[in-house]
């Protein structure tokens, strides 16, 4: 068997640098997110140090990178009381969609788009993004805090608006008509329900049909599934996040426990991998012309972000404090806003570097002020009763 040496070196070279800063970062007790991100842009295409033996990696890991992000979220709740939960935060999710959707659409408007490239712009101030959102919680050791339901709500609230969005953006974006668009939005709709269903009613059997003694098979098993389920959400525009989600959300007790110790390795050595992509798929010539209009709506969206958290939390009776963490958790933008970008970039080259610029510059700016929003310390994880007097006050 031939050794590829040239992706070897590289992939090593680069996880080595990861390392190193992932550590200068625990130590200062930030997230190394932003970190990563400026690794990625770095070795880009365009970069100082490129590398394109390891690009189709680093490609395929960030796409296993979230799907491994949002399973080990979603192990952390279970499925009755977020479905609970879920319902009680659809006003949260309308002024959601109102407030970040609209910043876009008045962007593409004031820069002369048409009808397709406000939309597509529209959704990509909309959407947070959920890997680097779940990567946040956890550094920050916030997955016990009071405000992280109503976070969580939002985000998987926002995947499903993209159930709707994305065949319609497709569609009208390579021409086709109304009825190919609204047969899409069925299918992907379907999709979500029948799979929010089945995990409800029978997804007890799900961790029995799992576990096992074994660390081994229990982790191929679990991760065979996730994969096979977040493909299929995929494969009808339902986000292959919510379907790794929704296992995580099934598994429970001691399967939900040793499954979180199996894949937390794996978990974290994908997710840098996919923030290191967000900035590999950036070429820094394409930033510096649109920096102008991206740090202009970037500033707009932070400001209807942390409104967006504020609301949410507010209405679980979380305190100021809590608040402002929930806002600050969501202001990053990252994978879905560059896909819709990719859906019409052919349409309107000047929108791939506008959000490109746009999706870096959030994707590093969220971590920092979600930190200086209050992070709990890192030596443990805070349980759900420690934030219970700020929550009241």
């Amino acid at each position: 068997m031939h050794t590829p040496v040239a992706l070897l070196l590289e992939l090593g070279v680069i996880l080595a640098a990861l390392s190193l800063l992932g550590t200068v970062a625990r130590r200062l007790t930030l997230s190394p997110i932003p970190l990563y991100l400026l690794v990625g842009l770095a070795i880009g295409e365009g970069g100082i140090a490129p590398v394109p033996a390891a690009g189709g990696f680093v490609e395929t890991g960030a796409a296993i990178g979230v799907v491994l992000l949002l399973l080990t979220l979603g192990l952390e709740f279970s499925l009755p009381e977020f479905a609970v939960g879920m319902r009680r935060r659809v006003p949260s999710a309308l002024v959601d969609l109102v407030l970040n959707a609209l910043p876009g659409a008045v962007a593409g408007l004031l820069l002369g788009l048409d009808g397709i490239g406000t939309l597509a712009l529209a959704g990509a101030t909309y959407i947070s993004s959920s890997g680097i959102v779940a990567r946040l919680l956890a550094d920050l050791r916030r997955l016990g805090n009071r405000e992280t339901p109503a976070v969580l709500s939002v985000l998987v609230l926002e995947d499903c608006v993209m159930a709707f969005y994305l065949p319609v953006l497709a569609v009208l974006a390579s021409g086709g008509r109304w009825w190919q668009a609204a047969l899409g939005v069925l299918a992907a709709v379907g999709a979500v329900v029948a799979a929010v269903t089945v995990s409800y009613r029978w997804g007890h059997h799900l961790g029995r049909l799992v576990s096992h003694p074994d660390d081994e098979q229990l982790l191929l098993r679990v991760l065979g599934l996730t994969l096979i389920v977040a493909a299929l959400a995929e494969l009808v525009h339902a986000s292959a996040a919510v379907g790794a989600f929704l296992v995580g959300l099934t598994l429970t007790g001691e399967t939900a426990t040793r499954t979180r110790a199996v894949l937390s390795p794996l978990r974290d050595l994908f997710a840098a991998v996919f923030f290191l992509a967000i900035g590999l798929s950036v070429d820094p010539d394409d930033l510096v012309p649109a920096l102008p209009a991206a740090l202009a709506l970037a500033a707009v969206s932070i400001v209807t972000k942390v409104l967006t958290g504020r609301f949410a939390a507010a209405r679980d009776g979380v305190g100021r404090r809590g608040q402002l963490r929930a806002g600050t958790a969501l202001i990053a933008r990252g994978e879905f806003s560059l896909v819709i970008v990719g859906l019409v970039g052919t349409l309107h080259g000047s929108l791939g570097p506008l959000v490109t610029a746009y999706v870096f510059i959030l994707a590093i700016v969220g971590p920092v002020l979600t930190r200086l929003a209050g992070a709990v310390p890192l030596g443990g994880r805070q349980p759900p009763r420690a934030d219970a007097q700020d929550g009241a006050a």
